[in-house]
């Protein structure tokens, strides 16, 4: 394409090569004067332009222009992860801080896994809360505003104040056993001992397994008395008292659907365990591209050809010269 910064240079070497050849002259009354029409001046005109035009178009056809498209398809494998959060009594611990300022166990869990939603892509993420009962808090989806604002409604207490791990778990895996996903993720938080529900966490474990379901378990909370918010005469006072973890349970559940135990004792450390999940149950995405075009050159090759026959023709005959 820089060829056609070359046009000007050719247009002052058709000039002076016009100018410098010999010519003859005859007076406008010369009997030759009625040879030259008015329809002639078109013709000289144009055989003036079309070497231009031929020089153009051929310098645009060895360019190789082409015209097409291309598309871009993306297919994920996403993960449908199902958070069991245990909003039972014992949650409103005080042994943990957010920046700075001491709150309780579930503040910081809404906190952190806000966080964890927030860095999802293309996983259908739903949200269950159990203590004495097991509720559906949010089923499957991929409007992470609308699982956010589940989140933030979630308050001690809203299902109980007992702790009924195996039905948590039992309903996770009710809501991900027919579904066609290839990877089903259960992440179950808790800060307690199953003493309520019908069903036995080992057993709702076992359940996860046969379905091909991995479930992650969190224990959170620090060993010995917590402080622990309690109404009395002259209002709410912190008293300490010893909560109770089953870890061993947890670990069990873990183990038996392939999955895995974390221990979280601070808000940091339950940043990283849900930071490390979403690493290990990561997305896939595959791209594929597809181009498609056309070569316009013959477009320009063969019109440029024409004119070149054209100017050959002209200067062959109507416009032939006498030199």
């Amino acid at each position: 394409m820089f060829l056609l910064l070359l046009l000007p240079l050719f247009g002052v070497w058709r000039s002076w090569r016009v100018s410098s050849r010999s010519k003859i002259k005859f007076p406008f009354y010369s009997p030759l004067h009625g040879v030259w029409r008015s329809s002639d001046r078109f013709w000289i005109k144009l055989h003036e332009l079309l070497p231009f035009f031929i020089i153009i178009l051929f310098i645009v056809a060895l360019a190789r222009p082409q015209w097409g498209n291309k598309e871009t398809e993306i297919s994920s494998e996403g993960v449908d992860i199902v958070l069991v959060l245990d909003t039972s009594g014992s949650m409103a611990g005080m042994d943990f801080r957010l920046n700075g300022e001491m709150v309780n166990r579930l503040t910081v869990v809404k906190k952190v896994v806000t966080e964890f939603i927030q860095q999802q892509q293309s996983n259908r993420i739903g949200m269950i809360i159990f203590g004495d009962k097991a509720y559906t808090q949010c089923p499957l989806t991929l409007d992470y505003d609308v699982l956010i604002q589940f989140l933030d409604h979630i308050s001690i207490g809203i299902a109980g104040d007992a702790t009924a791990i195996g039905d948590g778990l039992a309903l996770a895996v009710k809501r991900l056993k027919d579904l066609p996903s290839k990877s089903k993720v259960v992440v179950l938080l808790t800060d307690g001992r199953n003493n309520a529900g019908t069903i036995a966490p080992e057993k709702a474990a076992e359940i996860a397994k046969s379905f091909g379901i991995r479930v992650y378990t969190i224990g959170i909370g620090t060993k010995g008395p917590v402080p622990f918010p309690q109404r009395g005469f002259f209002g709410t006072q912190l008293v300490y008292v010893d909560l109770d973890m089953d870890e061993e349970t947890l670990r069990k559940i873990a183990e038996v659907t392939s999955g895995k135990y974390y221990f979280a004792t601070d808000s940091e450390k339950l940043r990283e365990i849900y930071q490390e999940i979403a690493k290990l149950e990561k997305t896939i995405v595959k791209v594929k591209h597809y181009e498609h075009y056309d070569e316009w050159f013959p477009y320009l090759l063969f019109p440029a050809l024409g004119l070149l026959l054209l100017e050959i023709l002209l200067g062959a005959t109507l416009l032939r010269r006498l030199e």
